[in-house]
This record gives C-alpha cells, structure tokens and sequence, in this order.
C-alpha cells in the first residue's frame, strides 16, 4: 500500500470529492499543505467550501482528470474500476489509495484516535464526544459523517494531539484504521450486500477489536447480545456501557421532558456521579451518551465539561431534526434507514407533542428492503399512519423484483394505514390534504425524502 509522508505534502485527487467523510479528509490535507484536485458529480455546500479553501474541483468524471503531476488517488467504496478516473489512474501507474486506507493513514499521525463505530448511531455519538471536547477546550481534529452546527460543516481541524472520526463497517473499512480508543455502540444485521449474516458482521467486529494493541481502550455495549464472546481474548482494556445493572458505565431512573429529551443519574462502577440531561430526544441517544461520556473520561476530561458537553449537544442534521412547521403541522428529517433505526426514532416521536404521528419513508437500496420486507413493516406500524416513497436505489441497479408497495401491504396486514406513491409530488399533495394542525411528521430514509419536508416549508 502506497503510503503517504505527511512530512512532504503532495498532489492528491479525490474520486467523489464532495462526500460528507471525503470532502473531510481533503480539509485535513488542504490544512497540512498538500495540493488538492477532485471532481464530484454535482456541486454542493461541500465541494464550494473545499474550493473556498484552495481544493480544484471539477464536475463529472473523466480520464483527462488524472493527469501525470497527481501523486496519488483516492475513491470511495462507491467507485468502481470501470470509473473513467480511477481506470485512468491505474493505467498512468498512479498510486490508488481507498478512503478507508486514507483516513487510516491519517489516524497515525494523532497520539490519540477515537473511532466510533456501531451499525447505529455513529454520527451522534461522535458528534457528542465532539461537543465535549469543545466544551473542554481540549482542541481536537473531529471528522463526523454529518453537520456539525458547533463546527460549521462536517471537520474541525485542531491544534492537539487528539483525533475523533466515525468508523464503518461496510466493506470492511473499519479494518484499515489505527484507533487508540474504539467505541462499539451496536451490532446488528446490515449490509447485507456486503456481509454474508450477522456473524458474519460480528466477527468483522472483532477484526477491528484486535486493532487495539495493549494500550487500547474498547468501548462496548453491554446490551450487545453475547457481547461476551467479541472479547474473548482481547489485550486491549475494556469498558462496558448500558441501561442493565452490570455496565461500568449505565444510565438509571431515566425521564423525559415535554420535546422528549431525557436525563438520567449516572453510574459509573456503580457509583451515582449525578445527573446527566440529553437535549435531543429518545431513549438511543442515552445509550450514545453514555458511549460518549466512557471516552470523554478515558481521554481526562473532567466531569462537569462532560455534562456541559452533552447539554450544548443539539443534534446534528438529519438526526430528528426539526425542520419547521406548516399548518400547524410540525415536520421532523430523520436519517433513520434501518428497522432498528426506525423504531427507536418513532419511539422517541411517540414522547414528542403531537395528535397524530406520520412518517413519510423512502426506503434504501432494494438488497436491503428486500432483506428487511417484514422488519421495516413492524418498524414502521408503530406510527399512525405511514406514507412509503419509491426505494432509493443508491448504488443498486437490480430491483431484486422489490418496490414500497410490498411494505405497503406489511404494514396494512399489521393494521397500520399505508399508502405508497410514485413521485414526491404525490405525496407532498397527500400531506397537505389529510394531516391536521397538531400532527407531527418524519420524513425519513439515507435518500432525499428529506425534500418533501423541505418543499412543504417552501425551502
């Protein structure tokens, strides 16, 4: 693997510059020096500001791209070997490195990484570890897979020795990483276009728990299911987090306020270290906080920076995020895309003041509705009324003989109204005819469901 000298920057070219985790990564090397060129699709928010800063950015991809002073080449797991750039490199004998191998490479340069990895819920406990740092002045390099208000995009590069970014297990990117700290916050069946099973998962999981060496710290969860079995022999140290009596870290006597925001008494080793209150809602985000917290003691903050951190935390986009209301209709973006997902997001919702709650759903990728069929309905059911957009195909072609409308039907078995259109159009029309004032809709999915929302605000 080619690897690069931080030491001596260079001419580096991005295949899908304008990724959140990519555009991420091109900050942090436009910051040390090196000289910067990629090309995207489309220009956006992100490709805009990487110009801003000095990055060259094109738009479509083309073999003339690639050109005899780029040095190295980085693509996503979404770039294949047919892509004009990425053929032209290999022909011009340029090396090619993986985003995965990238940030890699970027992590040895901090005396302490932390990656955040989990099928669920990596964005928001990054993102929470983030606001504690800040709140501690602790200065770190943050890179997280989503918008950041406190931090105006999606990185913040710091003047410290510490670095925290989300890790993903899709095509086993995680495996390329150097943590010093992991946090595993779940494990559960997903990419499944990628992964045979969940055992399959699970001793990819493992893999990257042996990333740590002896000074490594694994952060788990102790309601991950035979989490036991992941450790077995592991050198590294561990700490568990938890709602269940037994976690070194757990949450008790958890509430809610009127938008649904919990707080709990910590524990710690047992021991109550106070009151902790959360201002984004949901049950799951007490288990990210925790996770949060874990790492936030094990890199010294002090614990009223902790507490500070996680108040000052108000979530980042598309995470129950509150768009606007019309017509007395409040509208929520959620990025929710899997049953488990879905349910913990609608569980939440179900706390928030509202008379009837609408989820309008785009579901992502035929492999994985098609896995899913019956748990997304279930997930689903738990609202009121459920609207379903045509799947968002992603980087899929194969329609697997899959469509919303199987869904539709689930959830009508399961005694929930359905209804499954075509065109956002269609449902935006549907929305303002049937919703009432007092209503609370949640358009969700990894797509761009979140422009119903924002169209029906006039945004």
């Amino acid at each position: 693997m080619y690897q690069i000298d931080f030491k001596k920057p260079e001419a580096i070219h991005f295949i899908g510059i304008g990724g959140i985790s990519m555009s991420g990564l091109a900050e942090i090397l436009l910051d040390a020096g090196f000289c910067v060129t990629g090309s995207d699709s489309v220009k956006s928010d992100l490709t805009e500001r990487l110009e801003a800063d000095g990055a060259a950015v094109t738009y479509g991809q083309r073999a003339d791209h690639i050109t005899d002073d780029i040095d190295v080449v980085v693509y996503t797991a979404a770039v294949h070997q047919d892509n004009p750039e990425y053929a032209a490199a290999v022909s011009r004998g340029i090396p090619i490195l993986s985003r995965a191998e990238l940030l890699g490479q970027i992590m040895k340069n901090y005396k302490q990484a932390v990656a955040v990895a989990g099928t669920h819920g990596k964005t928001t406990t990054t993102s929470m570890l983030a606001e504690i740092l800040l709140a501690a002045d602790a200065d770190p390099t943050i890179s997280v897979g989503g918008i950041l208000p406190s931090i105006g995009g999606n990185l913040r590069v710091g003047g410290s020795d510490l670095f925290i970014t989300e890790a993903c297990e899709y095509t086993n990117s995680f495996l390329s990483f150097y943590p010093t700290i992991e946090i595993i916050l779940n494990i559960e069946a997903d990419h499944l276009d990628f992964f045979k099973d969940l055992a399959d998962i699970r001793h990819s999981f493992r893999l990257f728990a042996e990333k740590l060496g002896d000074q490594g710290l694994l952060i788990i969860s102790h309601d991950i299911e035979q989490y036991e079995e992941l450790l077995n022999g592991l050198k590294c140290r561990v700490k568990t987090t938890g709602l269940t009596a037994g976690s070194d870290y757990q949450a008790a006597a958890i509430h809610y306020d009127e938008l649904a925001r919990p707080a709990f008494r910590l524990l710690i080793d047992g021991a109550d270290q106070g009151l902790v209150s959360l201002s984004v809602p949901g049950q799951h985000n007490v288990r990210n906080a925790l996770a949060a917290i874990a790492a936030a003691e094990a890199l010294g903050i002090a614990l009223e920076d902790i507490i500070k951190g996680l108040k000052n935390y108000t979530g980042t986009n598309r995470r129950f995020e509150k768009k606007g209301e019309v017509c007395g209709i409040t509208i929520i973006d959620d990025y929710a895309h899997h049953p488990k997902e879905i349910q913990v997001t609608l569980e939440a919702a179900g706390n928030y003041p509202h008379k009837k709650l609408w989820c309008v759903f785009q579901p992502h990728t035929y492999t994985r509705t098609k896995a899913f069929l019956d748990e997304f309905a279930q997930a689903l059911a738990v609202a009121d009324e459920v609207v379903l957009a045509c799947i968002y195909a992603a980087r899929e072609t194969d329609t697997l003989g899959i469509c919303s409308g199987d869904i539709a039907k689930q959830i009508e078995a399961l005694g929930t109204r359905a209804h499954s259109f075509d065109s956002f159009d269609e449902i935006e029309r549907f929305i303002l005819e049937n919703c009432s004032p007092g209503d609370l809709l949640i358009t969700m999915g990894a797509g761009d469901i979140v422009k119903v929302g924002e169209r029906l605000l006039g945004q």
